[in-house]
């Protein structure tokens, strides 16, 4: 029978800035994104919300024949308001399945049934998916000479978003016993059949309909038309809430989508194209939905589309229903805070100490070159701004080959995997550092950018332009960190525009400066203000490092937790020896062995803190109590016990030694072992009364109950695998 797994991802909370495509046209996405450029506290949403998903594996038959495919199917029970997303998502990420199958055996794709439009409260879309009880139907198939008799255990990982209001990565691991049999197989009598009732469901083509498609400009136009040769049953019968899902990003899937009948009982729908959709689709391919389905008893509620796509004349949109144009209203008042933001951004890079005191030194080199000409003064201002201009657009067009690479890219999504997480808030504590003044980015690539700045002629103006921020102010990097990932969550086109912005803000002074280079005079003098600004607008970076390991808290195990920070410590000390060592004056013997110390150091935290994925048998810990410990003995199970605490040292070092032992962790699974936590992190007079119960004031404590046994066994305060081992296998 199958074995129903709850989620188990109850301590997660928001999994990061889950930024949509199309940004422009949710108010939240806009603050989250100029929350990014400047690396300021991250936009915190309500947490508290608890994971609404319960996941479970159920099969079509009772049994399984020696190579005859069987049909399974992960059951998600969505909580009301809560949903899942189909294989393109649009703004989240599909359900996934890995599977821990017997040799022999193999697993089909999961085979998806038509999905619905997916609202928030306030109207807007955010994707496709689905909601309430949901069967996602996968094929099995086993080998020829598995033997009748035998009792075969299924088992697979499962991931999920889930979102309401909040969205937030959910997992469970969910499996089924069968037994293989010689005989025919019955179906099962629970699931059978609403799994075949789901497969016959299944969006696919009809003869009953024809399907052609044609693109002109930024609109593809589908035209559906009914068979002449259909049932007299069947003419009578009109679709209706037509709506087109697809399966890759061409379509835009939060556009309206003009829909006008033909006249001949067929159908013309305007399907607005997403605006970075490159020019090059040949085929449309994806499936069209029906609010009663696409014949007269309903059972096909998506007709499957897959037809060429060709050039043509884009239809006219029904009455009423004209297609939204991409970038909405709304969309230009978003992009333009944005761009007036970056370019406040690039303003502030030339107040870093490394920038500032040079911008009049290189503004008189512009003079003596030019003889004091304006003209030509303004001309090498000009051209030092197109380096600067060069230089960021090759970092946006980098970017954008990495979007081409794959239509998942962004920054919200990326925040689900929690060794992103990591080495993210790695990346922002070392900027942090760098602005505190722990150490100095690059002493030796300044020194190029010297040179580089000594060049004469135009071509000199441009060249330190082109460099200037990434070898002649080294500083400006940690700036740069949170603008890429700004940028990522962005269009080809918006990238382009903020990075542009950016590059205009820095070189803002050069140009103005240049056109009235007595204006030098009136700059501020650099001073101890400039270190005292910079050391200021480190604690927004340290604020970011603390919300990701917060959102990590969501992710891993509180022991995995645990080892984040310990990998952050290293990684820190690594910086700290790197800028202890390499300091100004620093004799070259002791910088190299500077640098390889921090090297070693932060490797050794990369290594410590990374999260590692979690074991296929990882064991899932219920919250203790003694109702909780009557039942599983009622059930004649043996149920291990864990009184723990966060503070308590010892605690973590058991978890650490024994739940990491994989001897263990299969032991635990065949045994189907039963396991409890009871956490005295606060206060909790019920457990402090059980303590009390066995002689006992402190953790670690562990018992292990036994069927038909009065007392449970007491386990020493250090564990180790085999005194464990040793217990549950009695």
């Amino acid at each position: 029978m199958p074995v129903s797994v709850l989620d188990n991802t109850g301590r997660g909370q928001h999994p990061g800035l889950l930024l949509p495509r199309n940004i422009p046209n949710m108010l939240s996405m806009k603050v989250r994104r100029l929350s990014l450029l400047f690396a300021t506290l991250l936009a915190l949403l309500p947490a508290g919300l608890r994971a609404q998903v319960q996941a479970s594996l159920v099969a079509a038959d009772a049994s399984v024949r020696p190579g005859r495919p069987l049909t399974v199917a992960l059951r998600l029970v969505h909580q009301p308001q809560w949903h899942t997303y189909w294989i393109n998502p649009g703004t989240g990420t599909p359900t996934t399945l890995a599977w821990h199958l017997p040799p022999g055996w193999t697993a089909g794709s999961i085979q998806w049934p038509a999905p619905e439009v997916l609202k928030d409260a306030t109207g807007a879309v955010v994707g496709n998916g689905y909601e309430g009880d949901l069967l996602l139907p996968v094929v099995l198939t086993p080998p020829a000479d598995l033997k009748a008799g035998a009792e075969i255990a299924l088992a697979a990982s499962a991931e999920w978003l889930m979102c309401r209001d909040v969205c937030k990565p959910g997992s469970a691991e969910v499996s089924l016993t069968l037994k293989a049999s010689d005989n025919p197989a019955a179906p099962d009598p629970k699931w059978g059949g609403r799994i075949r009732s789901v497969l016959a469901s299944l969006p696919r083509t009809h003869p009953h309909w024809n399907v052609s498609a044609t693109r002109a400009g930024k609109t593809i136009t589908l035209t559906v038309t009914p068979d002449d040769s259909r049932p007299m049953t069947a003419r009578g019968f009109n679709p209706t809430a037509l709506h087109f899902f697809g399966d890759s990003d061409l379509v835009a899937f939060d556009q309206p989508q003009a829909v006008k009948s033909d006249g001949r009982g067929g159908f013309v729908l305007s399907l607005p194209i997403t605006p970075d959709t490159t020019a090059d689709a040949t085929r449309l391919l994806g499936v069209l939905t029906s609010e009663f389905g696409w014949i007269p008893n309903g059972t096909l509620p998506g007709l499957r589309v897959d037809t060429s796509l060709v050039p043509g004349a884009a239809a006219p949109a029904a009455d009423g229903d004209a297609a939204q144009p991409a970038g909405a209203p709304g969309a230009g008042g978003s992009l333009a805070a944005t761009l007036l933001l970056a370019l406040a951004g690039g303003l502030i890079l030339n107040l870093m100490p490394c920038v500032f005191p040079v911008i009049g030194i290189k503004i008189l080199g512009f003079v003596n070159q030019a003889g004091h000409e304006r003209r030509k003064v303004v001309a090498h201002g000009l051209a030092f701004s197109a380096g600067v201009l060069l230089s960021f657009w090759a970092l946006a067009g980098l970017l954008a080959v990495l979007r081409a690479g794959g239509s998942q890219l962004g920054w919200g999504f990326q925040l689900q995997s929690a060794a992103f997480v990591f080495g993210l808030a790695a990346v922002m504590l070392v900027f942090a550092l760098n602005m505190s003044g722990v150490f100095e980015f690059g002493l030796s690539a300044t020194a190029i950018g010297s040179d580089l700045q000594s060049k004469s002629g135009l071509t000199g103006s441009f060249l330190t332009g082109m460099l200037a921020t990434v070898v002649a102010t080294p500083c400006s990097a940690p700036f740069l960190a949170p603008a890429l990932g700004a940028a990522l969550a962005l269009s080809t086109t918006d990238s382009f525009l903020i990075f542009t912005a950016i590059a205009v803000g820095l070189s803002a002074p050069y140009l103005l400066l240049s056109a009235f280079p007595a204006a030098v005079k009136i700059l501020p003098k650099p001073g101890a203000w400039m270190v005292t600004f910079r050391q200021l607008l480190a604690f927004p970076l340290y604020g970011t490092v603390g919300y990701l390991i917060w959102v990590l808290a969501g992710q891993v195990s509180e022991n995995d937790l645990l080892m984040v920070f310990v990998g952050l410590v290293f990684v820190a000390m690594g910086a700290w020896a790197y800028g202890s060592w390499q300091a100004a004056g620093a004799k070259p013997g002791l910088g190299r062995f500077g640098l390889w110390i921090g090297v070693v150091l932060l490797a050794i935290g990369a290594w410590t803190g990374w999260p590692r994925p979690p074991a296929a048998m990882d064991i899932t810990w219920d919250k203790w109590s003694p109702e909780a410990v009557a039942q599983l003995r009622a059930d004649r199970r043996i149920v291990y016990v864990d009184f723990t605490a966060r503070w308590c040292a010892t605690c973590q070092a058991n978890k650490k030694l024994v739940f990491h032992s994989r001897e263990v962790l299969q032991t635990f699974h065949d045994k189907h072992i039963a396991t409890l936590r009871a956490d005295w992190t606060n206060k909790d007079p019920q457990i402090t009364a059980e303590l009390a119960k066995y002689h006992r004031s402190a953790v670690p404590f562990n018992l292990v109950w036994y069927p038909d046994q009065a007392d449970p066994a007491i386990l020493p305060s250090l564990l180790t695998p085999s005194i464990v081992l040793d217990a549950v296998r009695k």
